[in-house]
C-alpha cells in the first residue's frame, strides 16, 4: 500500500521546538515533491511548507518563516520539518503530502488540489 505517515508530533511549551518526520511506504520520495500543511481548529487547512525532489528549493508560508526549516533525506526516504520558537497559533494537525515532480520544482507543491498523496495527520499542541 502506498503511504505517508507522519511522526514526531506532541505537546510542547510555547518557544520550544519539535521535529516531524514524513516517511513514504510502498513507494520512494525521491521524485516527489512534499509539502506540509496544516489544519488548525475551526480554520481551513493551508501549506506551510514545500520542498522540490532534489531538495534544491524550499518555500514558507510567511507565519513559519525563519522558524520552521523542511528538509529531506532520500536515502532515508523521509521529510522533515524543524519547529522552533514555537507559538500557541501553531497548534493544529499537521499533513506531509508529495506531488510527483522531479528536479527543482514545485509542481504546484503547496496547493491543495495538486497534491497527490497525503498523510493521516499529527497533531502538535503548542501549550503552556
Amino acid at each position: 500500500q502506498l503511504q505517508l505517515v507522519e511522526s514526531g508530533g506532541g505537546l510542547v511549551q510555547p518557544g520550544g521546538s519539535l521535529r516531524l518526520s514524513c516517511g513514504a511506504s510502498g513507494f520512494t520520495l525521491d521524485t516527489y515533491a512534499i509539502g506540509w500543511f496544516r489544519q488548525a481548529p475551526g480554520k481551513e487547512r493551508e501549506g506551510v511548507s514545500c520542498i522540490s525532489s532534489s531538495g534544491g528549493n524550499t518555500k514558507y508560508a510567511d507565519s513559519v518563516k525563519g522558524r520552521f526549516t523542511i528538509s529531506r533525506d532520500n536515502a532515508k526516504n523521509t521529510v522533515y520539518l524543524q519547529m522552533n520558537s514555537l507559538k500557541p497559533e501553531d497548534t493544529a494537525v499537521y499533513y506531509c503530502a508529495a506531488v510527483w515532480c522531479s528536479g527543482d520544482y514545485y509542481c504546484g507543491c503547496g496547493t491543495d488540489r495538486y497534491m497527490e498523496r497525503w498523510g493521516q495527520g499529527i497533531l502538535v499542541t503548542v501549550s503552556s
